[in-house]
């Protein structure tokens, strides 16, 4: 009879580890130049993909209404209409952080891209960014474009050392003239454009190198760390957030854009980076880190009260609302947050 009860406990311990569902494993975010040709290329065609999908909302119809014309522009637009909650504010990294994670399922979930999203490892390329891999015309999201003289009436100075302005004029999306939909800035009316680009490698240089990367990971808390991230609004105080954007937009690239941004699919690579460089600093002190959070709720306001982790975070129609907790560890794959993946290498101090 014991024999026959030991027997009913190891069956019963079997079925119930075979109807007991597998962890999920983080997928492999890894920067760019060490992809393959057919994996760059399985990438670029999720993207194109996006871009063509109808978008979830029904207000993008030309010529009226809201230029939401595909699922790519449901990103841009809500990236549009947070611009002034998400910036310069306390939770600026987290929701980024959501809002990279939301684009990568987007690839995954609705046009089938079986990797990780790529970064870009701006200190790689900050010596001269035009050689960038990332700029490849055949391997690559393509170079500049044509230079577009400053408009001495701008209200705006000129980005320093920006050296072009106008539409790509190669790679996988040069002479599409209906890429973009929305804006300049916070414009939501339907306004096909084409993808402009104004490198500024001068600049880029002065922000994307490793030693801004390590003043960055140095700092001592979340606090810190947020403000050296983002910088300030002034092109003589910029960090590698300011530096990413306009090294590649400059005064006339949508990269360049605070608002519209996210329309050059670059944006999705240097934000990848800004994320790891994130978890790099975030790893160096675990867990403490893992629920230091603080800075303004709102744009640039230090009397507003402060972020904490359970402060929301949306990204629209394209995800499910949730809170900075949830999203502070990149590899709970649902144990305590809902972000699922890692990188392939860190920062460190040096």
């Amino acid at each position: 009879m014991v024999g026959g009860i030991k027997s009913l406990i190891i069956c019963a311990s079997a079925a119930l580890a075979a109807c007991t569902p597998t962890p999920p494993t983080p997928i492999v975010r890894k920067e760019w130049r060490t992809l393959t040709t057919s994996e760059k290329a399985e990438y670029i065609n999720a993207v194109k993909c996006i871009l063509a999908k109808p978008a979830l909302t029904p207000e993008g119809s030309p010529p009226t209404g809201h230029g939401v014309i595909s699922r790519y522009d449901n990103l841009v637009y809500t990236h549009i209409q947070q611009t002034m909650q998400v910036h310069y504010v306390g939770h600026f990294l987290a929701w980024h952080r959501l809002f990279t994670a939301t684009y990568e399922k987007m690839l995954r979930n609705e046009c089938g891209y079986t990797g990780a999203q790529p970064y870009w490892d701006w200190t790689l390329d900050a010596a001269d960014i035009t050689a960038s891999p990332i700029f490849d015309p055949v391997t690559g999201f393509g170079g500049n474009g044509p230079w577009v003289p400053s408009d001495p009436t701008s209200w705006m100075p000129p980005v320093p050392g920006r050296t072009g302005g106008g539409c790509v004029v190669d790679g996988p999306f040069a002479g599409i003239n209906d890429l973009v939909h929305l804006g300049p800035e916070s414009s939501l009316v339907y306004n096909p454009q084409c993808l402009k680009r104004d490198l500024a490698p001068s600049f880029a240089s002065m922000y994307l190198g490793m030693n801004q990367t390590q003043l960055t990971l140095s700092q001592p808390d979340f606090g810190w760390f947020n403000a050296v991230v983002e910088g300030s609004p002034s092109f003589d105080a910029s960090g590698v957030h300011g530096g990413g954007h306009f090294g590649v937009g400059g005064t006339f690239g949508q990269m360049g854009d605070l608002y519209t941004s996210p329309a050059d699919p670059i944006f999705h690579l240097h934000h990848a980076n800004l994320d790891r460089l994130w978890w790099s600093w975030q790893s160096l002190n675990l867990p403490a880190r893992l629920s230091d959070i603080s800075g303004p709720s709102i744009i640039m306001d230090p009397t507003s009260p402060n972020v904490t982790l359970a402060h929301p975070l949306s990204v629209g129609v394209s995800g499910v609302d949730t809170t900075v907790g949830d999203v502070m560890k990149i590899d709970a794959c649902g144990t305590g947050g809902s972000m699922c993946y890692t990188y392939d290498s860190l920062y460190t101090l040096l």
